[in-house]
């Protein structure tokens, strides 16, 4: 038999489910039940609620007529037939209407026998026979509420999702992986190593940053600031707010408005708008400029705070909020200076992610205009200089790259970084665009060589995404066992008794005067549970103190993850090992 496509295989057992449902439950209505990553899901509307218990009987069912189903037949129906087919399912109904009124075809594909046969409307997206998926490459995994449409104006379905694959090892893979991310599940490691906290009187979405959790983000800052600092960058700073002409003149008013908080001044009754985004206030610092050809290229660094009013059930933990920190960059150069500042900018990237750990498995879109080359702004010249820069880099580089074409925004072609973490999850992070829009909205300009003025291009470029984000992604990548440079405590210093206090205290300052971040665990707990606070809060090095060390000058160390017992080492080796380490920023 011929290998199926992955999405079919997704979307036909999607149709498994709705028949295995309306088996045990024939009142209920389907609604839509597309193919996903890693599944598929339907959405019903249940009489009764669904228990989770039900899913098994559900699953069995499925296994039960995946036999009986082989091939899908296609019949294409008139309106008419189509309504009165589903005349006592209103979703259904809605969809058919849609489809008529747009005079699009509508189509029934069945599959099954006797009574399990199932049709359903469907644009189609099948396996050639049912018999080809294995028995045992799919599982039914949760249920959820989900809005009809995704409208929360409209009424809550229950949605089943499936996780489905080619073969049993890949779905024992991903289930393998899925429980894994569960332990490392950054809102319970964030909450229980005190980085993080969600308050519901500040807010949904509004993390607030503990002690701990602000020396991670000041690193990842101050790490991001080094990789920049002699790239001819500078920093600057932008407020908070802005009036809405700003947004008006950027286009952001005509289209995003309804994603921005608005304030009103209660002195001043002027209005104004959370920023959304750096770009247009940079593009009033580089407006109050009067720059020549020679200083060229212009590049602002601003890790700055911006807000958007994402949907409360949209938002989760740090990946998805409502106040987001972009390590945000913008660069204003001619079109010949692109393939050299994209050159640069991917070899920060490529530095960053290294340090992460993150480069094995990684892969760049290089997103490129579509064939309807009026949909998009700016002159082809243009175009086909900034997209021939973004693929010469790319080939430079060595970079593992796809070119989407028509992926491309409407101002500018870009570079769109996807990187894995420890347990082979995906993420997109970084991100490079050409932007030919906000120069020309702007006026944007300096003085060429003959005198006239020139339109730069500006470069939007963000190495982190945004750093709520990444630290909630760096959580889960490293399961909160940070490597010892970026650990807000990287030293646990633990005396054996009352009496080692001291020497202990002589350590901590000895430590703190190289700037290593200590923490004494000097409480009246037993010296073994102590240690394993420690060990817990996963703290790169544990250091014993006792009669021994005193004597000796030097402290007992415990390396986390090392299989070694406490090696006694001279005080001054461990804060030349210590120091190398944090220096060279090692994993």
């Amino acid at each position: 038999m011929q290998p199926e496509n992955i999405e079919h295989i997704r979307h036909s057992l999607a149709h498994l489910l709705a028949a295995a449902v309306l088996k045990h439950f024939p009142d209920t209505n389907p609604t839509l039940g597309p193919a996903i990553e890693n599944g598929f899901y339907y959405d019903f509307e249940f009489q009764n609620p669904l228990k989770e218990s039900d899913l098994e009987k559900i699953e069995s069912t499925m296994r039960e007529l995946l036999p009986t189903w082989s091939t899908f037949t296609c019949e294409e129906v008139t309106p008419a037939h189509a309504k009165e087919f589903f005349a006592n399912n209103r979703y259904k109904l809605e969809l058919i209407e849609e489809i008529e009124a747009k005079g699009e075809p509508i189509t029934f594909y069945t599959s099954g026998q006797g009574d399990t046969q199932l049709t359903d409307l469907c644009r189609g997206g099948h396996v050639t026979d049912m018999r080809n998926i294995p028995s045992d490459c799919f599982k039914l995994d949760s249920l959820a509420g989900a809005y009809w449409r995704g409208s929360e104006k409209n009424k809550m379905l229950t949605r089943i999702y499936g996780l489905a694959f080619s073969t049993k090892k890949e779905l024992d893979e991903y289930i393998t992986m899925q429980a894994e991310a569960e332990k490392r599940d950054h809102r319970k490691i964030g909450s229980a190593l005190k980085l993080f906290t969600i308050s519901q009187l500040v807010g949904s979405g509004l993390p607030l940053f503990q002690p701990k959790g602000t020396i991670l983000r000041k690193e990842l800052e101050n790490y991001l600031w080094d990789l920049h600092k002699d790239k001819g960058y500078d920093r600057v700073w932008t407020p908070h707010l802005a009036k809405e002409d700003l947004y008006k003149v950027s286009g952001h008013a005509g289209h995003y408005l309804d994603d921005m908080f608005s304030v009103h001044g209660g002195t001043s009754k002027e209005d104004f708008f959370v920023k959304p985004m750096n770009c247009p206030h940079h593009m009033q610092i580089f407006a109050d400029n009067q720059f020549s050809y020679r200083d060229m290229p212009v590049r602002y660094f601003e890790p700055a705070t911006v807000y958007r009013d994402e949907k409360t059930g949209q938002l989760s933990g740090l990946t998805r909020v409502r106040a987001l920190t972009q390590d945000d960059g913008h660069l204003f150069c001619r079109v010949s200076q692109i393939e050299n500042e994209i050159t640069t900018i991917v070899g920060i990237i490529k530095d960053f992610y290294t340090t992460m750990g993150m480069m094995e498995g990684y892969w760049v879109r290089l997103s490129v205009r579509g064939d309807d080359t009026e949909n998009y702004l700016g002159e082809d010249s243009v175009w086909e200089t900034a997209e021939s820069a973004l693929k010469n880099v790319c080939d430079l580089e060595k970079l593992n790259y796809k070119v989407g074409k028509g992926e491309a925004a409407f101002y500018g072609p870009k570079l769109d970084f996807m990187f894995k973490d420890a347990i082979g999850r995906e993420w997109q992070l970084a991100t490079v665009q050409c932007d030919f829009n906000l120069p020309k909205r702007f006026e944007l300009s300096f003085t060429n060589e003959k005198g006239e003025k020139e339109q730069p291009v500006v470069i939007h470029r963000a190495i982190s995404g945004s750093l709520e984000r990444f630290i909630g992604v760096a959580i889960e990548h490293f399961g909160g066992a940070f490597p010892t440079w970026l650990s807000p405590v990287q030293v646990a210093i633990i005396p054996v008794s009352e009496k080692h206090l001291d020497y202990a205290h002589t350590v901590k300052h000895l430590l703190s005067g190289f700037s290593i971040r200590t923490e004494l665990f000097d409480g009246n707990d037993s010296l073994g549970k102590r240690i394993r606070e420690a060990k817990m809060n996963k703290i790169p090095y544990v250091l014993v103190i006792g009669d021994k060390e005193i004597a000796e000058n030097s402290v007992t160390v415990e390396k986390r993850g090392s299989e070694e017992k406490g090696v006694s080492t001279p005080i001054n080796d461990f804060v030349t090992t210590i120091t190398n380490e944090i220096k060279n920023r090692s994993i």
